[in-house]
């Protein structure tokens, strides 16, 4: 199991699936800095495709900018562009999902609304459902 810290990008989706199964696709920037043998300071950024399989209700929650603390499986994927292009990506399997410092929550209109529920008491914490397609 690997776990992320990482900023939202975009406000989370949720897609259903053939057998009405739900699933939250959101994406996860992690800034990474480091120093060259020079002494100058590098900054870069990991991108990561996340996926969340257990309760569709937190997407309400993963708003762009949220920080939040990721705990899953990572993979990678590989593709042909319209472009002809070869592509990849990063993966993030999510089965653990704990917000940081947001209070905010998307109502049905995508407009920010006020959370009266501390983060704290994220009510997703304790979710245990192990039925994971992967």
């Amino acid at each position: 199991m690997n776990t992320i810290v990482g900023r939202i990008t975009q406000n989370a989706k949720i897609n259903t699936l053939k057998n009405d199964k739900k699933v939250v696709n959101f994406s996860v920037a992690i800034n990474d800095s480091y120093k060259t043998k020079q002494g100058e300071r590098k900054e870069q950024t990991t991108y990561y495709n996340c996926s969340y399989w257990i309760n569709a209700k937190i997407a309400e929650y993963l708003i762009k900018g949220t920080l939040v603390e990721l705990s899953g499986r990572i993979s990678s994927s590989a593709w042909i562009g319209k472009d002809g292009e070869i592509k990849s990506g990063l993966n993030f399997h999510t089965s653990n999902i704990k917000l940081h410092g947001g209070k905010q929550k998307y109502d049905n209109n995508n407009y920010p609304a006020t959370n009266q529920q501390s983060v704290n008491d994220n009510p997703f914490a304790d979710e245990t459902d192990d039925d994971l397609p992967f």
